[in-house]
This record gives C-alpha cells, structure tokens and sequence, in this order.
C-alpha cells in the first residue's frame, strides 16, 4: 500500500527509503489489474511498455543493491546475459513474463533491496563494486539513484497506463 513519506521522520534513511517505497508502489499501482497483453502495448512514440518498465525496474533493484553495492552476482534470470549484446534485454523479454509473475519479481527484488538497507552500518557505507570511473559510491548514493530512476519511470508508466485504459492520477 502506498503511504506518503512521513515529513517527521527524523533519519536520513528512513525517510529516503519511504521515497523510494513511495514510488515503487506508484509503479505496482500503474500496472495493478492489467492483462500481459495490456502490459505490453506500446505508444506510437516509444517501445516501452509497463511490462518491460516492470523488468528493468526489478534488474535496477537488484543490479545497484545486491550486485554492485554488495558484490553478489545477478539473479538466474539476469546471469550471463551479455548486455553489451542484448542491451534492451529486460525490455524485451518481458514481454514473454505473464503479468503476476512480473509484478511478483519487481516486489521481490524491492523486498532484498529493502534488506540490503536495513542491514546495512549506515548510508556512508561504501560499496563493494566501482561506477565506470573507478569510485566506489555509498548506500546513500545508490538510494538517491533509486529514487529518481524509479520515479521517471513512474512517469513513463502514468502516461502509458493513460494510454491502454484512460487511468489517470496517482
């Protein structure tokens, strides 16, 4: 259920978390009752489709907390894909995923990156991986990168939930 962050919270992290679960949710929300073939339709202007914004979405959780912030590797669905090949992997073969499925993953991905914070000393925690140019970043960089990524998302996904069924707002 979405909750609007609480503007008492006094932690950093507490409150950057429900920011994040705040738009996390808006996504589920967006896709909430749809068929997979309502999930994959697309706009004359662009090939995303909620399905494929579900799938990128549960890659980037799992991507920037478990692998790089952690240092594990990729899930099974993700291991060994050569992205360099294949760079709009998720957004394809999400098509295939029925819809409960796609949304179950995205929410299970969300639940390991909320253990990932809550586990972790403090949000100056620094990563076990390296962006491109070599420095490590903190638990609180990886949060923020969350947020926003989530949320242009959350806006892709309003005008194409807009565009299947008329569904606008929150």
């Amino acid at each position: 259920m979405r909750q609007d962050p609480d503007p008492t919270t006094t932690s950093e992290r507490d409150l950057l978390g429900q920011y994040l679960d705040y738009q996390r949710e808006t996504i589920l929300l967006k896709t909430d009752g749809l068929t997979r073939e309502q999930l994959g339709r697309q706009i004359p202007t662009s090939a995303l489709t909620l399905a494929g914004i579900l799938y990128h979405l549960a890659l980037v959780e799992e991507s920037w907390f478990e692998a790089r912030f952690l240092g594990h590797g990729y899930r099974e669905d993700f291991a060994g894909i050569d992205w360099d090949a294949d760079p709009e992997y998720e957004f394809r073969t999400a098509l295939d995923k029925e819809p409960d499925w796609l949304r179950r993953r995205y929410r299970d991905a969300c639940n390991r990156a909320r253990q990932v914070t809550a586990a972790a000393g403090s949000l100056d925690d620094v990563s076990a991986s390296a962006l491109a140019d070599g420095k490590p970043f903190t638990l609180r960089w990886v949060m923020l990168h969350l947020v926003e990524e989530t949320a242009r998302h959350a806006g892709h996904a309003d005008l194409l939930r807009e565009a299947i069924d008329g569904t606008v707002g929150e």
